[in-house]
């Protein structure tokens, strides 16, 4: 019997009624999803223009939308084009995300919401980004929806129970003390190496020796979320129905949303748990020279967003199998594939087009340039190293130019940007399809 309802199939039936809280709250996550695909919208148009523009076939195009969109800033045209277009995909990436936290009732979102209308007010009055008004319209309408039942934010009860009781044992200070010990190790090793060329070349190596030791933890802790972020969560539902407490939770006051996203809150902290425990071992390279602290901070992000981007895998696989083996096989496959395979395959396939287009105009020449930097932010490892390469050759953390064969300067931004815009969307999506799955009725 017991066998039977942990195996439970999940079928098409319909979702579970709302309550009016439920309803007005959906409502206002409704408004910042619209906000995001006006936003999306603009970011095509803006896209087409743009090819327009560079393919000479509406002259004076960038000046126009430069001066119409991003008033303010005095960089080139072509390089304001592509600001535009990023900063319409960051309001995407951070409308769904409140949006996500509105229907979870995370107390986060409420502040977050009338935060990211005051940046894009200042974005506007600043930096003449007036597409910024869609951001400012949505925000502050769901705002004001929200805002009229406070009480309905708090602090996640899953979240909180999950995490409670995973550091009352002894469990998670012996992870966290084998993790620490096993880093402390790596990184001696790698300072053992690197120390006979320190000794022989002086202190111009001493910054090579840094950034070596950086890297390579920053390298292990890529691997390690790679690995860990999609066990934490893979089992967050399938597990509860394997103890057959599944049904108990349906029948509470809690709701679908707040239960997905408290199950992801709880694995991810302990996960940025391990990330920030490493930041002491990461700044040991500071002793050696050749890191900055923007560095530091960038390679948290990269971490950060990729644990996120991996868990919310799990807790989609979570919600849409029925036993945790399934769930777990199926991220782990997913996460392989998509984070090595098809970029690999991709790259393999660009470098290719390039050898047999050598000597090709500069349009195409940008088109493989583009294509091979989208392809590096879809790698968390790849993202990382190219970085921090443009770091090195103070190309700077944001935007940069660069020349092609015919003398053609086009503007290009650093990867962690990308990286980040794409991962942000793709966790929210699976969020939002978990949440829509376990408000599913099972039979």
């Amino acid at each position: 019997m017991a066998e039977d309802i942990a195996t439970t199939r999940l079928v098409e039936s319909p979702e579970e009624a709302l309550s009016p809280r439920e309803l007005r709250l959906e409502h206002g996550g409704a408004v910042l999803r619209w906000g995001a695909i006006i936003n999306t919208g603009l970011t095509v148009v803006v896209f087409v223009l743009a090819l327009l523009g560079g393919l000479r076939v509406i002259p004076n195009l960038f000046p126009t939308l430069h001066n119409l969109l991003l008033g303010r800033v005095g960089v080139a045209d072509d390089a304001a084009v592509a600001q535009v277009i990023l900063l319409l995909q960051l309001d995407v990436s951070f409308l769904l995300v409140m949006a996500v936290g509105v229907l979870a009732r995370e107390v986060w979102a409420l502040a977050g919401v009338w935060v990211l209308a005051l940046i894009n007010i200042g974005a506007i009055v600043f930096l003449g980004f007036t597409p910024a008004i869609v951001t400012v319209v949505a925000a502050v309408w769901a705002g004001i929806i929200v805002s009229r039942d406070m009480k309905a934010f708090r602090v996640n009860p899953v979240m909180l129970k999950e995490l409670r009781g995973r550091m009352r044992g002894v469990r998670a200070f012996v992870v966290l003390s084998v993790y620490l010990g096993l880093m402390s190790a790596f990184l001696a090793l790698l300072y053992l190496i690197y120390e006979p060329i320190n000794q022989r070349s002086g202190s111009a190596a001493a910054g090579e020796v840094g950034r070596v030791l950086f890297m390579g933890i920053v390298g292990i802790e890529l691997m390690l979320i790679i690995f860990i972020a999609p066990a934490f969560t893979a089992g967050a539902i399938t597990g509860e129905r394997e103890r057959l407490t599944y049904d108990l939770l349906k029948t509470t006051l809690l709701a679908s949303p707040s239960f997905v996203i408290g199950k992801l809150e709880s694995a991810l902290g302990y996960v940025l748990l391990l990330l920030l425990s490493a930041i002491p071992l990461q700044s040991i390279a500071f002793l050696f020279g050749g890191v900055t602290e923007l560095e530091l901070i960038l390679s948290l992000v990269i971490l950060a967003v990729t644990a996120i981007a991996l868990g919310t895998v799990g807790i989609y696989f979570s919600a849409t199998a029925t036993r945790t083996l399934a769930a777990s096989v199926r991220a782990y496959t997913t996460t392989l594939v998509t984070t090595f395979g098809v970029p690999l395959v991709l790259a393999v396939i660009v470098n290719v087009l390039s050898v047999t287009l050598r000597g090709m105009s500069s349009t195409i020449e940008a088109i493989l340039i583009y294509l091979n930097d989208f392809l590096t932010s879809l790698n968390p490892i790849a993202t990382a190293l190219a970085t921090q390469q443009l770091l090195i050759q103070q190309r700077g953390f944001g935007f940069w130019t660069d020349t092609l064969r015919d003398g053609t300067t086009i503007p290009r931004v650093s990867p962690w940007i990308t990286f980040t815009i794409i991962y942000l969307v793709v966790s929210t999506v699976l969020v939002v399809l978990s949440i829509q799955r376990t408000r599913k009725i099972e039979q």
